[in-house]
């Protein structure tokens, strides 16, 4: 900087403020100054500024796996986000094994990192504690813990979910099977999706039928299509098949195709997430955009205003995100839109 300064002829507090982006500076001078640094191939040392600072320019994500796609789709949207931002993103994996979730909250790459956000799906409401303990600026993502003491980006799991089975059902479908439900859970994504259908079912006076939801573990596409395949067998009269995820609801399209089931003309399916694969599957596949350009920018915003400003006296936030219900081939047939980028959408408030 003590180079540059000399080669521009202005003071040392000059080319900081040039470089820091300081909007007061006459044109002449901010031009020299531009000009010596491009001569002399000067680069902020972030380090050193960083330290000034007392931080780092990372921030942590942690998520459960990145081979599904919904969250590596997710950690793209983040990284995007933060750059924009001039910050870099440390991503780290759980496996959604509960002791690698708390190792994420205490272990030493927090040292490294300025906030974290964190998407945990092993740990549920009784954690909030372990949230609580932590020390540093982090924002939560999902659906396993409400109410704790950090800002929460969220989704509209169930208003969507009710969305998405209203569609089938405005198609006259009524034998609506659900893949991927989680037995006995009351808390997280399955529990509320599972919610939103039946709140359509009921405002359609369609009886509700436990047989027809169909239990999965983790939320994979040989999953969607082995409990696709049980739903099968039981020979239920099946119309219609909301998967609670894109994977699932792309398992289940094969085990329908490996059954020389017609989709949508015997089988009308729709997915959730909205993940890239849906919109060039065969057919392709109406689905739910969960709004994850929007949950990834407010997740890094709110990050970095907590970073800024870590002794703000200022409650907590919880934001919904908006939600949009994207229509195409496996549940349209034909009449889909010829382009599968968007699909048609309609798009809801959270």
């Amino acid at each position: 900087m003590h180079d540059v300064a000399a080669r521009a002829g202005v003071s040392i507090k000059t080319v900081s403020n040039v470089v820091n982006g300081y909007p007061y500076i006459r044109p002449t001078t901010r031009e020299k100054v531009e000009t010596a640094i491009a001569e002399l191939g000067y680069h902020v040392n972030v380090s050193a500024r960083n330290l000034r600072r007392g931080r780092t320019g990372l921030i942590g994500l942690a998520v459960p796996e990145l081979s599904l796609p919904y969250f590596a789709e997710l950690a793209d949207s983040v990284i995007r986000a933060a750059e924009e931002r001039g910050v870099t993103v440390l991503i780290e994996q759980t496996g959604a094994v509960r002791e690698r979730e708390l190792e994420v909250l205490t272990g030493q790459r927090r040292q490294f990192t300025d906030g974290l956000i964190y998407s945990p799906l092993a740990l549920g409401p009784d954690d909030v504690g372990e949230l609580a303990a932590v020390g540093y600026p982090m924002v939560l993502l999902g659906e396993r813990i409400f109410g704790g003491p950090a800002d929460h980006v969220t989704m509209s799991n169930v208003e969507a979910a009710r969305a998405a089975t209203q569609h089938l059902l405005d198609l006259g479908r009524r034998r609506i099977a659900v893949v991927g439900a989680h037995a006995g859970e009351t808390v997280g994504s399955a529990a509320l999706r599972l919610q939103g259908y039946r709140e359509a079912l009921e405002a359609n006076g369609v009886p509700f039928d436990p047989a027809l939801v169909g239990e999965a573990g983790l939320w994979h596409r040989a999953t969607g299509a082995e409990t696709m395949t049980r739903l099968l067998d039981a020979d239920l009269g099946i119309d219609a098949v909301f998967g609670l995820n894109d994977a699932l609801a792309l398992g289940a399209l094969h085990a329908l195709h490996a059954r020389r089931v017609d989709v949508p003309g015997d089988v009308a399916v729709i997915g959730f997430d909205d993940i890239e694969e849906t919109a060039y599957s065969s057919p392709t596949l109406s689905t739910v955009h969960p709004g994850r350009e929007q949950i990834a920018t407010t997740a890094v915003d709110l990050l970095l205003a907590r970073i800024a400003e870590p002794a703000a006296d200022r409650p907590f936030q919880q934001v919904v995100a908006d939600f949009s219900v994207v229509l195409r081939e496996s549940t349209l047939g034909d009449g889909a839109p010829v382009d599968p980028t968007p699909g048609e959408r309609t798009t809801h408030a959270g």
